[in-house]
C-alpha cells in the first residue's frame, strides 16, 4: 500500500541488505527519518501512513534491523562535482552526500529540462571494493531511466570508490548499505534542487541491492513511494552465506559467526537481521523481477519471500521470465518497460 501523496536491489548479498572535487548542488540542509516505534511517515508530520507498520521492537542486539528502525538516520549535503558524462538528454555529475557520520560517493544523472523530475536511488549488487569504480552498476538502468525524465542517484555504498570506510560493516552484514541507501534519499529532499520533486521518489535494487531494497523498505516505511527489485537475493541472510560465502571457505563466515553466534547457536539474531520478519511495516507497493534460470539467486527465493508480503497482504508483484539468468538478456527490455509503467503509475 502506498503513502497518500500529501505524506510524506559480503558476495554477491552477504547482508540483505556495495567524486572529484565538489561546488554547489546542496547547502547545509539536512533531513532525518526516525523510525524508533512510530507507525507515522517520515514525510507526514504526524499523519498515519494508508496502513499501520507494527512498532519495532526492542533490539537484542545493536546489530539488527530493529537497532536501525530505531535510529535517527541522517542525509545532508548532497553535492553535484564534476561532469561525468553529457549527452542529449542528462547529465552525469560525480555526487558526494553524508549518510549520518560518513560521506558517501555515486553518480548523479539529471535529465535535461526544468523539471522538476522524479527521482530513483538505485542500489547495486556486488562488485568486489577492491575493483570498484564510482557509478558502476547498472549502467543500462542509469541511462534508460535518465532518458525517461527520472533524476538517478546511484550511490557506491560505503568502502565503496570515493566513500568513506567503515571497519565493521563487513562482520556487520553490511547493514550499513542500507543506512547510505536511506541517507541518499533524504540527501535528495534535503537538496531542495529545483529540477528534483522530492515528492516523487523510487528505489531500484538489484541482487544484494534488492537485499538493501527490502531492508530500507522494513526499516524506514513510507521514506518513498515505490520499489523495484531484479534478482534479489534471499530476504534470509543465513541463506546467502550458505549460497555465497561458505562454499568457498570465505574467512568473514567464521568472523561473523564468531561475532554473532551460528543460526542454530543464536537464532534470534539471524531473526532480526532478515527483512521477511517484519513485511508487516512495508507501505510501499514493490515490483520484483526474477528469471527462471537464474542460478545465482534462486527464483526459491524470491517465491518465499513474495509469499510473506502477501501473507501480510502487502502490495507486492513478481514478474518471472522465462529463461532469463541473474544478469537478464533478451528479456531486459521487457523488464523495464514494466518497471517504467510501475513508477509511472507510483511516482507521476
Amino acid at each position: 500500500m502506498r503513502l497518500p501523496r500529501g505524506a510524506s536491489c559480503l558476495a554477491a548479498g552477504l547482508a540483505l541488505v556495495a567524486a572529484a572535487g565538489c561546488t554547489g548542488g546542496g547547502g547545509d540542509a539536512e533531513d532525518t527519518a526516525r523510525t524508533e516505534t512510530s507507525s507515522t511517515s517520515p514525510r507526514t508530520g504526524g499523519e498515519p501512513p494508508a496502513t499501520t507498520p507494527s512498532p519495532s521492537p526492542t533490539p537484542a542486539d545493536p546489530v539488527s534491523l530493529p537497532a536501525l528502525m530505531q535510529r535517527e538516520h541522517r542525509g545532508s549535503d548532497l553535492r553535484l562535482g564534476a561532469v561525468r558524462v553529457r549527452t542529449d538528454a542528462y547529465t552525469q555529475y560525480a555526487v558526494t552526500y553524508r549518510a549520518n557520520d560518513l560521506t558517501i560517493s555515486g553518480i548523479m544523472n539529471v535529465p535535461e529540462g526544468e523539471g522538476p523530475f522524479p527521482a530513483l536511488v538505485l542500489a547495486h549488487g556486488y562488485i568486489d571494493p577492491d575493483v570498484y569504480t564510482t557509478g558502476r552498476g547498472m549502467p543500462r538502468e542509469q541511462d534508460l531511466l535518465a532518458r525517461n525524465g527520472y533524476v538517478v542517484l546511484h550511490t557506491d555504498y560505503r568502502n565503496h570508490a570515493g566513500s568513506d570506510d567503515d571497519p565493521d560493516n563487513d562482520v556487520n552484514l553490511r547493514l550499513g548499505y542500507t543506512e547510505d541507501v536511506i541517507a541518499a534519499v533524504l540527501a535528495l529532499r534535503s537538496a531542495a534542487r529545483p529540477n528534483v520533486d522530492d515528492e516523487r521518489i523510487g528505489l531500484l535494487g538489484r541482487s544484494m541491492g534488492g537485499g538493501v531494497v527490502y531492508n530500507t523498505l522494513v526499516v524506514a516505511p513510507g521514506l518513498v513511494d515505490a520499489a523495484v527489485v531484479f534478482a534479489p537475493v534471499s530476504s534470509r541472510p543465513e541463506q546467502n552465506i550458505d549460497q555465497f560465502q561458505r562454499p568457498e571457505g570465505d574467512p568473514l563466515v567464521q568472523e561473523i559467526e564468531t561475532a554473532h553466534g551460528t543460526p542454530k547457536e543464536n537464532p534470534e539474531f539471524w531473526r532480526q537481521i532478515s527483512p521477511v520478519t517484519y513485511v508487516d511495516r512495508v507501505t510501499e507497493p514493490l515490483l520484483i523481477h526474477h528469471g527462471t534460470a537464474d542460478d545465482t539467486c534462486p527464483l526459491a527465493w524470491t517465491r518465499e519471500t513474495v509469499a510473506a508480503f502477501e501473507a501480510a497482504d502487502k502490495d507486492v508483484k513478481l514478474r518471472t521470465y522465462r529463461g532469463e539468468g541473474h544478469t537478464f538478456g533478451p528479456r531486459w527490455p521487457d523488464s523495464m518497460d514494466a518497471t517504467m509503467a510501475f513508477f509511472e503509475r507510483h511516482l507521476r
